[in-house]
C-alpha cells in the first residue's frame, strides 16, 4: 500500500556552489561558502547542497569538510558516481549524496542521469553509500523508465530535473509541469522520496511546490545571483515564502 502524501512544510536545500565560483574567480578566501551556509540557515533553509566536481571548479574538498563539520545543516553532496567521489563521500559521511551526470565541458549539469543504461554500475555504488548510512538520491529527468530504474537501483530518493520546465514557456511549460507531476506520482508509488530542482526561480517555484509528492526543492544559482542585489538572507526568505504559498495550494 502506498503511503499518503505528506503535504506539510516543503524542505528547501540551498546550493552554495556559486559562492565558491566567485571566490575561485579571483583566488583567496572570500566570499566564504561556510559563511553563506550560516546565512542560509538563519534565513530558513533546511539543508545545504554542494557539488564537488572532478575539476573542482567551485566547491573544493576543504569546503566539503568545513560544511559537514561546521555549517549546522544537513549536507547533500552532489557528485558523479566515480571511485574518487565515492571514496570522498564515505570518508566525509554527509547526510545525503545525490548522484548526477558530469561532463567537463558543461557549464552546469545538463539533464538527468541515465540510470537505466548505467544500472549495473550505479547499483553497487548506491549500495555501498547506503550501507554507510548515507541517503542516496539520483538526479533524473521525469521519465517513467528512469524512475523505475532508480527504484531498481536501490536509491531512496529521486530528484526530478526541473530545468526543462523552467526553460519553456506557455503551453510547453504546462506540458513539462504535467510531466513532473506524473513522474512525482510514479516515484512516490514506487516508495521513493521525491525531490525536485534545477533552474527554479521566483516565477517558477510555486507550481513545483504545489506538486504533492515533492518534499524537498534544491535551489542555488538563482539565489546566489539574486543575493547580489538584495542579500542572501533576503533572497532565501523570499524563495521560502513563495514555496510556502505554492505548498498551500496542495
Amino acid at each position: 500500500m502506498v503511503e499518503a502524501y505528506q503535504t506539510g512544510r516543503l524542505r528547501l536545500g540551498v546550493n552554495i556552489d556559486h559562492v565558491a565560483t566567485l571566490r575561485n574567480a579571483r583566488g583567496g578566501a572570500a566570499p566564504d561558502p561556510l559563511r553563506a551556509a550560516r546565512l542560509a540557515r538563519r534565513a530558513g533553509a533546511d539543508g545545504l547542497t554542494a557539488h564537488l566536481r572532478e575539476d573542482r571548479r567551485h566547491i573544493r574538498d576543504d569546503d566539503i569538510a568545513r560544511l559537514q563539520a561546521e555549517a549546522g545543516l544537513p549536507l547533500n553532496l552532489e557528485m558523479a558516481a566515480t571511485p574518487e567521489m565515492q571514496a570522498i563521500a564515505l570518508a566525509v559521511r554527509p547526510h545525503a549524496v545525490c548522484l548526477v551526470p558530469e561532463n567537463r565541458a558543461e557549464l552546469t549539469t545538463e539533464g538527468g542521469l541515465d540510470v537505466r543504461a548505467g544500472l549495473a554500475r550505479l547499483k553497487p555504488c548506491i549500495g555501498e553509500l547506503a550501507g554507510a548510512g548515507i541517503r542516496v538520491s539520483l538526479f533524473i529527468d521525469p521519465e517513467a523508465a528512469q524512475i523505475e530504474a532508480a527504484a531498481q537501483a536501490g536509491a531512496a530518493v529521486v530528484e526530478l530535473h526541473t530545468g526543462t520546465y523552467v526553460e519553456h514557456t506557455d503551453a510547453a511549460r504546462a506540458a513539462e509541469l504535467a510531466r513532473l507531476r506524473e513522474g512525482a506520482a510514479l516515484a512516490h508509488s514506487l516508495g521513493l522520496e521525491v525531490h525536485a530542482g534545477h533552474g527554479l526561480d521566483y516565477e517558477t517555484v510555486a507550481a513545483v511546490a504545489a506538486i504533492a509528492p515533492v518534499v524537498e526543492l534544491n535551489i542555488g544559482h538563482f539565489l546566489i545571483g539574486e543575493a547580489v542585489f538584495v542579500g542572501l538572507e533576503a533572497a532565501i526568505r523570499q524563495m521560502r515564502a513563495l514555496m510556502d504559498e505554492g505548498r498551500a495550494l496542495v
